[in-house]
Order: C-alpha cells, then structure tokens, then sequence
C-alpha cells in the first residue's frame, strides 16, 4: 500500500520547497520529491536556481568582480597589486561549495518542517481513492498518494534548433558556469539575463566575448532610458554586443565553434570561437510528468495551463513557477508556492504581478519593478517621471561606483508610483524600497518625505522621488 499524503510536491527547487515548507507549517502531512544530483550522487534539492542558477552564477559574478576590481580598480584606492591571477578551479570549487550550502540547508529545513523527502523523478501514475497516485524512481521505486498535488518542475534551457547542446562547445547555462578554463573568443547568443551575466564572468577572467542579439533593441523589457544607461557601460567595459544580428548555420567542430550570422547592416559575417553560449530563453520542464496518465492540460509552448489561482482543471493538481505563465523567477515561484499551500489550507494567498522586481546581476546592476515609460506611453497613461544620477551620490562616489540612475514614475494626477528603474550600484537591493511602496501603493511624495541615511545609496531613490516634484536637493 502506497504511502499517503495530504500534499505531495513535485520539484524541489525555490517554488517547490518553499510550497513544501508553507504547506507543513499550515499542518498538512506533506512529501517533496526531486531528483536532482550533486557529484557524489546524493540529493541536491533547489532546482535550477541552485544548482545552475541564480546561485551559482552569483558566487562566479562576485568572484570575477574581485578579480576585476584589483587589476584594475585597486590603484585608485591607494592600493597596489601586481601580478594578480586568478585560480579558476578554485573559483569553480568556492562556486560549488555554495551550491551545497544551500542544497544541505534545503535538506535541514525539510527535516525542521517535516516535510518527507523523495529523492528520484516523480511521475503522475493516476487518480487515486484520496486524490492522485504518483510513482518516485529513484534508487528505490514507490509509489505515494495525496489528495493535492503541487507540479513545481521548473524550466530548462531552450535550444538552438539544430544546434543541441553538448555542454563541451555548445553551452547551455549549466555549461558556461562549469568552464575549467576563460576561453580567448567566447560568443553568447541573446542578450538577455543569463547572456549578459555569464559575457560579464568571463569577459573580465580576460575572454573576448561578443553577444548576439536577434532583437533590434538591446533588453527591451527595460525602460529604454535605463538600458541605454547600461548599454554604455557594457560598451565602455568591452563587451560587444550586436543588435539585429540573424544567425545561420552554426558548425561544431573539435578545435571550437563557427557562428554565421548576418549583422544588422545586411552584411554575412563568420565569426569562430573557442566556446558557444546560448542564452535565448527557457521552456516549462514537463518531461516524464506522464500528464497523460491524468489528462493534465498543457497549452502549445508545453507549460501547464493554470488559472490565476495556479489551479489546473484536475481538482486538487496544481502548478507554480517556469511551469506556468508568467516571469521565469525564482521569487515569482516562490510566492507562488506559498500562496498555493495557503489556498489548500483555505486561505486567501496572494500574489501581485505588478509588484514583482526584476533584477540583472551585471556591473552595473539593473533593476525594476512596475511599468515602464514607453509602456506607459503606450498606454496612453499620464505620468511625471524622476531621475536621479549616482554621480551626485556621496556614497556612490565614496564606493568609487558611480554609474547609472534611479528613475521613478508617478501617476500625474494621483502622484501613485508607477515603476522604479535602477541601473547602478546595489540596484538588487534599493528596488526593494520600491517594490515595497508600490505594494501599498504609496506616492512619490511619500518616499520624497521618508528620512533616507545620509551617506548612503538608498538617498538616490528619495531624490528620484523628489525629481518627479522637481525640487531634487543634490543635483
């Protein structure tokens, strides 16, 4: 006889082990199940993000950043270093002690939560009296039963038709964070998040990276007047970016990889590289769910289809995170997770879309939340907007950093805040300032009257605010 559940869990990573936690401490019997592995062959739950992710992309961003700034940044602080090399394996060795880090801190909070643990692949097998029977292939096979089940398996990297990934030249994200060495020619095709991080690691270990673009603008999601901000720097730092670039026929060969493109003057240009990353989105990972077992609704990108509640048409089967609609965000599933398991319990979880950050983790950082001014205009919304330059800050000049600006954008008759653009030092943390106000939908003038801490960063969100008044204090 299976074991039972109240909730089972399939995926480990932030949307699911967070699900799995929220919905033991509401006091359900609850089992989590993923099949992730670390080198030795044990469990390392935490899913994409972790693993080949948000985390292990951080730790090479902050090492490379160290790197860089004592070649070349440590002179102007009065201090002198010469001869400065970097350890690759090492670096690689502190990124994958990270990793574990939060793998066992994942497994220690399970066993804190009692939450059960499945390490293996789960698959639906059908419905069952008390709900759903789901089969865990692991080292021991087994099958468990619950009345609800929380799909939370994630995304994977999306492919270059006819160019597969072979994780040696071809690189998906998991490839370019596990380079034993800084390849001399790097190409990255999309400029996106993951682009524009993984060009940054290498480009400052010493790789000449160029990243291709198919769009004609570069981050288009962005608020045009900050990704031009940031488009300078990234110019000015020597990572090449072509925009409206179309590329054709990539070969793979033994001594590296031939890129053919055709650049936004018309003009075929064959560029050879020593690696290839490809960066051009993710797709939801449904694979060997076995949805049919229970005729589980997919829609045509193969994401399972979910109401704004993250319920699917099976009563009692639900899905969070890069397997639904919406922003691909560790954060977004996260607070899916936890309204899902508040919604089993009867309760009224809540998740505002409008107010989900959206950061890029590069040098300078970029950050927003809200709307941006050309949706705005598009929208025909009447706005006043802000903006406030690093360059005037007291802190960003003592830090010797800075680039970029706060921007905020304010309802014109209401004064609502609308949308924040940081592009700059700590832009990953001043935006929770914002993401908070527009939560509960404060005014410009409110953030313009709250007392910031003098010196600091967060000072250029208060005159940006003030800016939408017209009557910044520092510039």
């Amino acid at each position: 006889m299976s074991k039972q559940f109240d909730v089972v869990v399939i995926g480990g990573g932030p949307g699911g082990y967070i699900a799995a936690i929220r919905a033991a401490q509401l006091g359900f019997q609850v089992a989590c199940i993923d099949e992730w592995k670390n080198a030795a062959g044990g469990p390392a739950p935490g899913g994409t993000c972790t693993n080949v992710g948000c985390i292990p992309s951080k730790a090479l961003l902050q090492s490379s950043e160290h790197f860089d700034h004592a070649n070349h940044h440590f002179a102007e602080h009065g201090i002198s270093a010469s001869g400065v090399t970097m350890d690759i394996a090492k670096m690689l060795a502190r990124k994958d002690m990270v990793v574990k880090q939060n793998n066992d801190g994942i497994l220690y909070l399970f066993k804190k939560n009692k939450v059960t643990f499945f390490h293996g692949r789960g698959s639906f097998v059908g419905q069952a009296e008390g709900g759903y029977t789901v089969h865990v292939a692991g080292k021991t096979e087994e099958d468990i039963t619950a009345k609800h089940v929380i799909i939370a398996t994630g995304s994977n990297a999306r492919a270059l038709p006819g160019t597969p990934f072979d994780e040696v030249n071809v690189l998906s994200n998991d490839g370019a964070l596990r380079l034993a060495s800084v390849p001399k020619k790097l190409v990255l095709i999309g400029s996106g998040v993951i682009g524009l991080e993984m060009g940054s690691v290498w480009r400052r270990l010493g790789a000449d990276v160029t990243i291709l673009e198919g769009l004609p603008t570069f981050l288009g999601a962005v608020d045009e007047q900050i990704a031009k901000e940031a488009k300078k720097a990234f110019d000015k730092q020597g990572l090449k970016i072509e925009l409206g670039v179309k590329v054709g026929e990539i070969v793979n060969g033994k001594k590296g990889v031939t890129v053919n493109y055709t650049n936004a003057k018309g003009e075929a240009v064959v560029l050879a590289a020593d690696k290839l990353v490809i960066s051009i989105g993710r797709v939801a990972n449904t694979i060997g769910l076995n949805t049919e077992a229970v005729g589980l609704q997919l829609d045509e990108r193969g994401a399972v289809v979910v109401d704004a509640d993250c319920r699917t048409k099976l009563p009692g089967v639900w899905a969070i995170g890069d397997v639904v609609r919406g922003p691909m965000l560790a954060h977004k599933a996260e607070e899916e997770g936890v309204a899902v398991a508040e919604r089993i319990a009867g309760q009224h979880g809540h998740v505002n879309f409008n107010t989900i950050p959206w950061v890029i983790y590069t040098s300078p950082e970029i950050a927003w939340v809200g709307r941006t001014e050309q949706q705005l205009k598009a929208d025909g919304v009447a706005y006043k907007a802000g903006t406030f330059p690093f360059l005037a800050n007291g802190r960003a000049r003592a830090l010797g950093d800075t680039t970029g600006m706060v921007k905020m954008l304010a309802d014109a008759k209401t004064d609502e805040i609308l949308g924040v653009h940081i592009v700059g030092p700590s832009a990953s943390e001043l935006i929770a300032e914002a993401v908070v106000a527009m939560e509960f939908r404060a005014s410009a003038e409110d953030i313009a009257r709250i007392c910031h801490a003098h010196p600091s960063l967060s000072e250029a969100t208060k005159e940006a605010a003030l800016a939408v008044d017209k009557r910044t204090l520092n510039f």
